[in-house]
């Protein structure tokens, strides 16, 4: 018997808070599918109040209030299943997150989970890589955020290990990363990989999509690392404004753009990965998936 359900994951990041509708379909002796419906990206970014004054300010709380009030519509209109919602660095940095979640929960019904950066890891570790990852080869899956990076090692299509890092897009415009903190990425990457001969990235977040989409390349095509630097020095040569004009970014990608590349170029140079590939799935995938199985089990 066909079973169609849909599910709603809520991601509350740094530099933006998105919603994904996916629905999901079970066929009869035959592999789940997962189909993203609707996704909607509001760009509030808590991590520009949260890193600097370590609250978010009352402007933002109202903004994202307003973003669950119509995430809640939303959620209704498509007549979801069951949602999560997950909020990452900044919301459990900022010392009235977890007020002002109670706020929210009480105003629009909608419960947001302050998740820690392991979850966070574990919860990213949950999208199905299957059709990417080569059960043979060893992957380093990054994922860049606004407050945070993830990263998780797959060796043999297993995870191998995972750690999150305050390594973050809106962190690093705000001048908030120590060389320390740049140290321990270094450390985990080149004590974690050692071992293997090979290694591949694989990339995840807004702004790797975004260069990917700039590219032309086909789904499935990595981006070399000749390539991802040639882009930063582009990205580097321009100003702000060029940015949104010449490459068509959003105002609130053309700056992030620039540290995001800068981590996923560091990973590359620590883990010695010649390509990146791109699939397109972040935190919000994992929710839904996390869903999934949670019903399955």
């Amino acid at each position: 018997m066909l079973k169609i359900e849909k599910y709603a994951a809520i991601d509350i990041g740094s530099n933006a808070i998105r919603l994904l509708i996916s629905t999901v379909t079970t066929p009869e002796n035959k592999p789940t599918l997962f189909k993203k419906t609707s996704l909607v990206r509001i760009p509030i970014r808590l991590g520009s109040d949260v890193f600097v004054d370590k609250v978010i300010s009352e402007s933002n709380y109202k903004r994202m209030l307003k973003a669950m009030q119509s995430y809640k519509s939303l959620m209704e209109l498509h007549q979801i299943t069951k949602y999560r919602a997950c909020a990452t660095s900044a919301m459990r940095d900022a010392e009235n997150g977890a007020q002002l979640a109670e706020e929210i929960l009480a105003k629009t019904g909608i419960n947001i989970e302050i998740i820690n950066g392991d979850d966070e890891a574990a919860i990213i570790a949950a999208t199905d890589l299957h059709d990417l990852i080569n059960t043979e080869s060893t992957y380093l899956y990054v994922d860049v955020g606004g407050g945070s990076t993830e990263l998780t090692i797959y060796h043999k299509g297993k995870t191998h290990t995972s750690k999150s890092f305050k390594i973050g897009t809106v962190r690093l415009l705000n001048n908030l990363v120590s060389e320390e903190d740049w140290q321990s990425f270094e450390a985990w990457i080149k004590t974690n990989t050692k071992d293997f001969s090979s290694i591949q990235l694989i990339g995840s977040g807004g702004n790797i999509n975004n260069i990917f989409k700039n590219s032309g390349k086909k789904m499935g095509k990595p981006l070399s690392y000749f390539y991802l630097s040639s882009y930063y020095q582009l990205l580097n040569s321009l100003t702000y404004e060029e940015r949104i004009v010449q490459l068509g970014l959003n105002q609130d990608r053309a700056d992030v753009i620039i540290p995001a590349t800068k981590i996923y170029l560091t990973a590359m140079k620590f883990s010695k990965a010649k390509n990146v590939y791109v699939p397109k799935i972040g935190l919000v995938d994992g929710i839904v998936k996390s869903l999934y199985q949670a019903d399955a089990n």
